[in-house]
């Protein structure tokens, strides 16, 4: 799978991060990250964190922008892709994990 950079912006009035990423797997599991991160800290006294796959990705579209840059190996130049894109690897990423 193609290098992959995936741009952030929580808020409009935060700025716009970025990670990049080896593969888009490793990038959605970022994904993945940046939501058990914002439930940690919503949670801050709780001993175990624990979600369904609806609830990420409520917080994906409560994301002001989220977009993921994937590299076209044969142009050379990266291609965007939205949040509803990033929503169908993750389920297919989890599904996979999942076995079925």
């Amino acid at each position: 799978m193609p290098h992959s950079i995936l741009l952030v912006q929580p808020n409009r009035h935060d700025s716009r991060t970025y990670a990049d990423y080896e593969e888009v797997e490793e990038c959605m599991e970022g994904v993945c990250k940046i939501f058990e991160e914002h439930l940690k800290r919503s949670n801050p006294n709780s001993p175990s964190i624990t979600y369904d796959i609806s609830q990420l990705f409520d917080f994906i579209d409560s994301l002001q922008d989220l977009v993921c840059l994937c590299l076209d190996t044969k142009s050379g130049k990266y291609e965007p892709h939205n949040k509803e894109w990033v929503k169908e690897k993750i389920y297919v990423m989890l599904r996979k994990q999942a076995g079925k």
